[in-house]
């Protein structure tokens, strides 16, 4: 689960890569590489960029984050609405760098401190030049992955949809045993593909939005989908299977039953169908025949969504706030783990081609992924469970973080690295 704005589809050219977090000492001149550099200060009431605009190209922002709150940076389409590209988890005093090969036309920047609720210093962003064009060979190349990864969504979503009828049957039908038994496993098809969901506009914050999310936003996402008027999804169920006892707290530290009380039958109906009618929509919108086109999908859709899931994993799973009342948060950061896998297996042939800089980049991504996957595995498997997250310790949930970590610290580089960008 992100917020409904962090789409990580990006038309041809945009490249996406945390280059790096470091103490607030950002570059203002243009690289010797033909690359522009654009200071970016984020407040906790503010987001100023040095310049409005720029040439097409390679242009990185260095994003110094001078408020009191861990930011995020978003540059966004003409529609104000989908993220072409973004920055996450700045904390206070850091800057970190966020790298795109940008095509001429209008954009805005923002920045959402404290990471929820509305975005901050939405402000016009304009592109100017030619536009960035592809090599013949790069394009077949290209067009392929996405084809594949298109195939491999298509397919996870096919195998969601009955599966999600399931139990939205079970929790209607108020069988909450079979409804928590199905609940993890379910999930595991949404969560291996969750990047393409979030590129969707309102369907992921309608399927996958946690409560703290949903009330940071709701105004906002009313706006955007006026039938959208109240928490939904599989969230919206968890709490219900899992209902929290009374003194219980939120992610956020509020009181678990402020605003909130276990649905009524007629209720439960309602949500249920919902999310069944939600993830069928799903499934007619990556299965239309103009959904590559449609959602703009390409390379740096497929390497961006590596990034993305192990950002998922570094951000919700490993602090267990995903599934924060049935602490089923392992088999997420398992579903997570194999999308992000497979997203990578299907570019590295592409950035090994790349020279020696992209055979050793390869060779340090796949060490971490088995190393992740190895670690995880002391903890269970899908086919018989993981350990519930509330029986992690503090210092196993550590090492998990560390791991996670040392694996995005090189998989950040790939889409530089397969679409060429110094």
């Amino acid at each position: 689960m992100k917020n409904p704005r962090t789409a990580l589809v990006v038309p041809i050219g945009i490249a996406l890569a945390l280059t790096g977090c470091t103490e607030n000492n950002p570059s203002t001149a243009s690289g010797a590489s033909g690359t522009t550099n654009i200071d970016v200060s984020s407040t906790d009431t503010e987001c100023t960029l040095s310049v409005a605009e720029t040439q097409s190209g390679n242009t990185t922002f260095n994003v110094s984050n001078n408020g009191g709150r861990t930011t995020e940076f978003y540059l966004l389409a003409n529609d104000k609405l989908r993220i072409v590209s973004e920055l996450e988890n700045i904390a206070p005093g850091q800057t970190a760098s966020l790298s795109v090969s940008l095509q001429p036309g209008d954009y805005f920047t923002a920045c959402k401190p404290g990471m929820r609720g509305a975005n901050v210093g939405l402000a016009e962003f304009t592109v100017t030049g030619d536009p960035i064009e592809l090599s013949a060979d790069d394009k077949e190349l290209f067009d392929q992955v996405v084809t594949d990864y298109t195939n491999f969504v298509k397919n996870e979503v096919s195998e969601l949809v009955p599966k999600v009828e399931e139990f939205a049957q079970a929790y209607k039908d108020g069988d909450d045993d079979k409804a928590r038994e199905l609940y993890a496993n379910v999930r595991v098809h949404y969560e291996r593909i969750e990047p393409v969901a979030e590129a969707l506009g309102i369907l992921d914050p309608r399927i996958d939005y946690r409560e703290i999310d949903y009330l940071a936003e709701a105004d906002e996402l009313k706006a955007d989908d006026p039938t959208f008027t109240q928490w939904l999804g599989f969230h919206r169920i968890e709490k219900d299977l899992w209902a929290p006892a009374k003194d219980k707290l939120q992610p956020d530290g509020t009181s678990a039953w402020d605003g909130w009380q276990e649905s009524t039958p007629e209720e439960r109906a309602v949500i249920a169908d919902t999310l069944a009618a939600d993830v069928n929509a799903l499934y007619d919108e990556v299965h239309s025949d103009t959904f590559i086109e449609d959602s703009k999908m390409d390379i740096a859709t497929v390497a961006n969504g590596s990034s993305g899931l192990l950002e998922e994993i570094a951000v919700t799973k490993v602090t267990g706030e995903e599934n924060w009342w049935s602490h089923y948060d392992l088999w997420d950061f398992k579903a997570n783990l194999e999308g992000a896998r497979i997203a990578f297996d299907l570019v590295k042939p592409i950035a090994e081609a790349k020279g020696e800089e992209g055979k050793a980049l390869v060779a340090e991504i796949e060490k971490e992924f088995d190393r992740t996957e190895e670690l995880l595995s002391e903890y269970g498997s899908l086919e018989d469970g993981y350990t519930l997250y509330d029986q992690v310790t503090e210092e196993q949930r550590r090492e998990l973080a560390q791991q996670v970590d040392a694996l995005r610290e090189p998989l950040s580089k790939l889409t530089n690295v397969v679409l060429g960008i110094e």
